[in-house]
């Protein structure tokens, strides 16, 4: 059947996004992973289309397999880090927000002295 290599191009295009993804996610690089995340929904809508008429044979599904679960794995350690970068921005938000309400606080009493930054 003719689907079989033109499946396996599509999950090697999806295994090459995801693990470009997951590079520009450990090293933070958000913004051109937003970029790649388009890429790779465009190939999963593309994989979605040549599967909607014609399901895989077995045999193709199993020759798949690996391919799929290192992209899944792929995915899942995108995620962790997504999570681990809101963490991080959550973070920073509530120390802004205390520290608004404090200086908020402190202003209502008078003149309020602000540490310099050191340079």
């Amino acid at each position: 059947m003719t689907i079989a290599p033109h499946l396996i191009a599509i999950y090697q295009q999806l295994l090459d996004l995801s693990q470009g993804m997951l590079r520009l996610a450990a090293d933070g690089e958000w913004d051109e992973l937003i970029t790649k995340e388009m890429e790779y929904v465009s190939a999963v809508q593309q994989l979605a289309r040549s599967t909607q008429d014609n399901a895989p044979s077995l045999q193709t599904q199993e020759q798949l397999r690996p391919v799929l679960r290192h992209i899944l794995d792929n995915e899942s350690e995108v995620k962790r880090l997504l999570q681990a970068r809101l963490d991080e921005l959550a973070q920073l938000v509530g120390q802004s927000s205390r520290q608004k309400t404090m200086m908020s606080a402190y202003g209502k009493q008078g003149s309020v002295l602000v540490p310099r930054q050191s340079v």
